[in-house]
């Protein structure tokens, strides 16, 4: 017999309701003749209080309340590579079918379909003994992405039978199998998993390896570790999502799970048209092939706005747990603190800072820890790479989400709206961001793309770090009276800002490998040294400025990527020039003699 209790009083997403003595917390229910989705998140003796995940307009007082046995979870399973899904886990397309352009109300929580029929590939036979993480089946989703059906954890016995290869549905039980008790038991297809509670791994591993995204900016300067946590602030219109699509588009992760968090519904729409139609770089293949979109706009109701970062970060664990790298983006965690903020009103909590419940960097933690570069249960090595767009209020970032976010993360990338305003993308700042993880990457860079890697990426920094100083000494008096050291300084820097942190989100510049992002700092910072040299020995820094080779250096970015020799030419232009005004200012020093 299910559980059930009555409603009591309805205040938006948030429902008093009696007779739940026999509920637990976080337990899924449905709510009402509609069956409104919701969760218990408090009990107080016989009464409770629930969050419901879809409008409660029309809901009244006495209406049913019917425990559905198990915490708010995701379906887990083929299906989910390419789907685009709400807040809880239900595909959008579905719906669409089911209920027209509009989305319907209630209806119970129908998420991947059971009845579409996949081809298994059976790895192990009758008779195997299996533990947590084995290899059961797999199963060719889609052309990029070959999903790999694991005993999920807690489990583990003796094979008494397999699904054979062929085409099976997914009600279809993949194994049935006999524990260390003589239990039998069968394993279905698709499985379930509480969102909210991470998915269990055999070690943590340390972030040693880069996410290449493609953007120079952050390979060459703020590099993310493969496992890694950032945090992308900045006001409205600042580039946060588009900086995300970006980093879906190009990192070199094997999954991509995109989050819109209570975003403008029409950023989620232009996210819903654009993806589709994106193709990998690397395989030619559609980049949809490789995602997972959850679409949970501004207009949707809180409760689910709140529990689409952990529908999110589950489906990222799942196939982390594979052996696959994950790269999530989760587009805003500042509108998911808003929902938490919203619910905690309505739960009359006593608010801290802003309005927002004092246990927000509690839940920040939980969110971000989830990230990782892991040995799973099957020995495999997997990650989830978790990038989440903070959107403080007026660009403010010592507004409490932004605070408290910077206490959890090792990589940041404010957002300027100067540089914004200026048309430079991406506006990351290279004064306030920072990367922690840059030490730990640089032996990669120096191993797989060039030993002087560090060496250089030290030089580009110094020089910017230098050019702060010398930006303040030309506001107050002008950049001709300093000296030529300085304004030396202030060109390179000029040339570091326009030709390599600058970078269009489309065009053949959309993109920069590694090797060419190395070869543009080595070449930037080779003219500096030989450029300083020459006005240490007297020669005027106009000579050098006036140069043709050296307004190339502007343009660097404009190489192809697989034309990586034009550099060398660049290179031999400009130290063939370099070398004729140092002599041409020899002989001049020595006829005035």
């Amino acid at each position: 017999m299910k559980k059930q209790g009555r409603v009591i009083s309805i205040n938006g997403p948030v429902i008093r309701a009696k007779g739940l003595s026999a509920f637990a917390m976080r337990e899924m229910v449905e709510v009402g003749s509609l069956r409104l989705l919701g969760e218990v998140i408090r009990l107080e003796g016989d009464e409770g209080i629930l969050q419901v995940f879809e409008e409660t307009q029309g809901l009244q007082p006495g209406e049913l309340v019917v425990g559905l046995g198990e915490p708010l979870s995701v379906t887990l399973g083929p299906g989910l590579v390419g789907a685009i899904l709400d807040g809880i886990g239900r595909p959008l397309g579905s719906l669409l079918q089911k209920t027209g352009d509009f989305l319907g109300r209630g209806g119970g929580l129908e998420q991947l379909d059971a009845k579409r029929n996949w081809e298994i590939f059976p790895q192990v036979q009758k008779g195997d003994i299996v533990t947590a993480g084995t290899l059961l089946a797999t199963v060719k989703e889609t052309p990029l992405v070959e999903h790999r059906l694991l005993l999920p954890p807690g489990m583990e016995g003796e094979i008494l039978e397999i699904l054979p290869q062929g085409f099976h549905d997914g009600e279809s039980a993949l194994a049935r199998l006999r524990d260390g008790f003589g239990r039998e038991m069968e394993l279905p297809l698709l499985h379930r998993w509480p969102v909210r509670t991470a998915r269990p791994v055999r070690q943590r591993l340390r972030p040693e390896e880069p996410l290449l995204t493609g953007q120079r900016v952050i390979d060459g300067y703020f590099p993310i570790a493969r496992g890694g946590v950032a945090a992308i602030p900045g006001g409205f219109g600042t580039g946060k999502t588009v900086t995300q699509h970006q980093l879906a588009k190009w990192s070199d992760s094997k999954i991509v799970v995109y989050i819109g968090c209570g975003e403008r519904g029409n950023e989620m729409t232009q996210v819903l048209e654009e993806f589709p139609a994106l193709v990998d770089p690397a395989t030619g293949h559609p980049l949809m092939e490789r995602t997972i979109l959850i679409a949970n706009t501004s207009n949707m109701p809180v409760a689910a706005r709140e529990a689409s970062i952990y529908t999110g970060l589950t489906i990222a664990e799942y196939f982390r747990d594979m052996g696959y790298d994950v790269a999530l983006m989760a587009d805003s965690t500042s509108r998911w603190a808003e929902a938490l903020r919203e619910i905690s009103g309505r739960l009359e909590e006593i608010p801290a800072e802003e309005g927002f419940p004092a246990y927000l960097p509690s839940r920040l933690a939980e969110f971000y820890e989830r990230a990782g570069r892991v040995t799973t249960l099957g020995g495999e090595r997997g990650s989830v790479t978790l990038i989440g767009a903070v959107s403080p209020p007026g660009g403010d970032f010592t507004e409490p989400v932004t605070r408290h976010t910077k206490r959890f993360i090792r990589c940041f990338w404010a957002l300027e709206r100067e540089l914004a305003s200026a048309r430079h993308y991406p506006a990351i700042s290279w004064t306030t961001s920072y990367s922690e993880y840059a030490a730990e990457v640089r032996p990669w860079f120096e191993t797989h793309v060039d030993p002087h890697w560090g060496t250089v990426q030290d030089a580009l920094r110094r020089i910017l770090a230098e050019d702060e100083q010398v930006q303040q000494v030309i506001q107050l008096v002008g950049e001709d009276v300093l000296p030529d050291e300085q304004r030396l300084v202030a060109l390179a820097a000029s040339i570091i800002k326009i030709g390599f942190l600058q970078q269009g989100a489309f065009g053949p510049d959309a993109y920069c490998p590694p090797e060419k992002t190395f070869a543009i700092m080595e070449l930037i910072v080779h003219f500096y040294e030989r450029a300083h040299d020459l006005v240490a020995k007297g020669v005027p820094l106009r000579l050098i400025k006036e140069a043709q080779e050296v307004e190339a250096l502007y343009r660097l970015r404009e190489i192809e990527s697989d034309n990586l020799q034009a550099f060398e030419g660049i290179r031999r232009r400009l130290e063939s020039r370099l070398e004729r005004i140092g002599a041409e200012r020899l002989a001049e020093g020595r006829s005035q003699r």
